[in-house]
């Protein structure tokens, strides 16, 4: 190696070992400081000091020293603190039931929103100041609000019986039962039912008890019940070249949607389900009309059921499947 670039190698490292004496020097005068950053950022960490309450509101603390109800509230959606819509990051209970003081000063103990003695109208504008988005944007033209019922029928802010949706009863169908006995009922029939009791649907799967947009029996989805039936059901979706004139306007002209003792969740059995509309049209008008059917021996009387040839009943797209065999 020449004797310059010896020189030279050796000044650089000794360059490089300056720099790296002056860092440490540098971290080593930082230490103090870093030792104390844990402090200041666990000062920094502590949440802010909340803002007095305004005048006329006395405090949630001041609420829970006589009613108990207030701890229902940990664990819910009401209570998180961290949500900036609920009430515990507001004014807390009185976000609810107005401002407390002269609740608090008055011997008689008025002076504040009791649900319990409130009309359900105004029972349910106090929860749409909040609930007003989404799937209960339709409340106020829902048939449940038309028929004088309230948010609190079905929910209990303080004493849920159901974790989810904080129901009244443990179970959504339970809560819907209530009112709706003989849909819920028909749920349970043994034949064919909807998979409401295996918990694999719910009501709300169809319906939006909060009100729906269609106005078609509280329909979450479309403007028709054969759109709303189509959203699962998307086999039985036109358009087809010969359709069925029940399919097209209503599934349930022969299927009950909630349950029903007969296949297919039909509404009467077949052939009599078919013979509502089709009387005396190339076929006896009934299965049970004596000679016609006894004496010619039909066939029709065997598995007494119209799709046994009219198998595309829900629509066909064969060019000579005007008869739906095809």
């Amino acid at each position: 190696m020449h004797h310059s670039e010896f020189v030279t190698g050796r000044y650089a490292r000794g360059i490089g070992g300056a720099l790296v004496a002056v860092a440490l020097a540098a971290l080593a005068h930082a230490m103090p400081v870093a030792s104390q950053a844990p402090g200041a950022t666990a000062a920094q960490a502590q949440p802010p000091a909340p803002p007095p309450a305004p005048a006329g509101y006395a405090g949630s603390d001041t609420c829970i020293t006589c009613h108990t109800q207030g701890d229902t509230l940990k664990g819910t959606p009401h209570g998180q603190a961290s949500n900036p819509r609920s009430p515990a990051a507001g004014l807390g209970c009185e976000s609810c039931h107005g401002p407390g003081q002269a609740h608090v000063d008055d011997d008689a103990k008025g002076h504040i929103l009791k649900f319990s003695s409130m009309k359900p109208a105004e029972v349910s504008q106090t929860c749409l100041t909040c609930h007003n988005r989404g799937a209960h944007a339709g409340w106020e033209a829902g048939a449940h609000a038309a028929r004088n019922l309230s948010c609190t029928t079905c929910h209990s802010v303080h004493s849920p019986k159901s974790f989810a949706h904080q129901l009244k009863k443990e179970t959504e169908v339970a809560t819907c039962a209530t009112c709706h006995k003989t849909q819920v009922i028909k749920t349970e029939r043994a034949v064919t039912h909807m998979p409401v009791r295996e918990g694999k649907m719910s009501c709300s799967s169809c319906h939006n008890p909060h009100g729906s947009i269609s106005n078609v029996k509280a329909l979450r989805t479309g403007s028709s019940v054969a759109e709303s039936c189509t959203t699962c059901h998307a086999e039985m979706r036109g358009p087809v070249l010969w359709e069925h004139a029940p399919v097209r306007e209503n599934c349930a002209t022969c299927h009950d949607p909630h349950g029903s003792s007969n296949d297919r969740m039909l509404t009467v059995r077949m052939p009599m389900l078919c013979q509502r509309c089709h009387v005396a049209t190339r076929h006896p008008a009934t299965i049970y009309d004596n000679n016609a059917i006894t004496v010619n021996k039909s066939n029709r009387m065997f598995g007494r059921s119209c799709v046994n040839c009219h198998s595309n009943v829900h629509g066909s797209n064969h060019p000579s499947g005007q008869f739906f065999m095809r």
